[in-house]
């Protein structure tokens, strides 16, 4: 869970503000119990209201846009993915207390995974295949340009800019060479497909350690397929992740971007957030090691 304030721009929200902005939006919800949901997340801010309702406000000006992408897509998506994904049950309005839109969603039971408990990470992985899968067939007409789809390369900056802060916590000549690997493949010219492109372990539900629910769909749109790679080195071990590439058929440039893509995020993560949020900071460092430790064994396979 995040400790305190993440960004210097965040809001102060707690329960209170939320009753208040239900009270003045949807009064019928009023009176249910609220309680803030303990979640890792950088963006939003989570509440369970009553039983089978949440609500999400944004913390930061940056979350703001993504209310209203999710408030017109998830719907149209929905129909067509094998888990559930977020209902939206509601839109709030600003006020001068609080000056964005907000949501209420249908609550989804389930946990989020980690890597070290797993139970199994092969029938995980067909099932994160087989949302993937879905979701790249979906008539991309209309769609959104989504978030993590611009060539790797605009990430070189910020990447080098992380990698000079983090000496002393990673090995920054293995690093810096995993990153320039990932930057000499190809550029995706295939035609847009649909990508969730946060598919991070706090955003994926699993039950009896299969999956279960997707949330989070703010960052969703059309673009390369490769940003969705990022939950293998973010979530899997070495040979589940092996059974999800081989499942989606991924070629050797898009698996190469998508290792950079989970390396840059990485990288750029472990910096920010290793004083304000423990949970993202630690599965940034888990990245980071598996991103090396599949490099080390390519180097020596080769």
């Amino acid at each position: 869970m995040a400790a305190g304030k993440m960004h210097a721009d965040e809001l102060d929200i707690d329960e209170a503000l939320v009753r208040r902005l239900l009270a003045a939006r949807f009064p019928e919800w009023a009176g249910l119990p609220i309680e803030r949901f303990p979640s890792a997340g950088t963006v939003n801010a989570l509440f369970r209201l009553g039983e089978d309702m949440s609500v999400r406000l944004p913390r930061i000006p940056g979350g703001v846009e993504d209310v209203e992408k999710e408030h017109r897509w998830i719907s149209r998506l929905a129909p067509h993915l094998p888990v559930p994904v977020p209902v939206v049950l509601g839109k709030g309005t600003p006020t001068e207390e609080y000056p964005w839109p907000w949501s209420v969603h249908r609550w989804l039971d389930g946990e989020n995974p980690a890597p070290e408990t797993l139970t199994d990470p092969v029938a995980l992985a067909g099932d994160l295949a087989a949302f993937i899968t879905a979701l790249q067939a979906i008539d991309t007409d209309g769609g959104p340009r989504a978030a993590r789809t611009r060539p790797l390369v605009t990430q070189d900056e910020e990447c080098r800019h992380a990698l000079a802060e983090l000496d002393g916590l990673v090995d920054i000549p293995a690093a810096t060479a995993a990153w320039e690997a990932t930057l000499e493949a190809p550029n995706w010219s295939a035609p847009p497909v649909w990508v969730h492109a946060d598919l991070m372990p706090g955003n994926l539900l699993t039950s009896g350690g299969r999956l279960s629910a997707v949330i989070d769909f703010a960052t969703t749109g059309i673009g390369d397929p490769a940003c969705d790679m990022i939950v293998a080195w973010y979530l899997l071990p070495a040979h589940a992740r092996e059974a999800f590439r081989a499942a989606l058929g991924v070629d050797d440039a898009t698996w190469t971007r998508g290792r950079g893509w989970a390396l840059s995020m990485a990288l750029i993560q472990l910096p920010y957030y290793k004083d304000t949020n423990p949970a993202i900071a630690a599965q940034a460092r888990h990245v980071i090691g598996e991103v090396l430790a599949e490099r080390t064994h390519d180097l020596s396979a080769s």
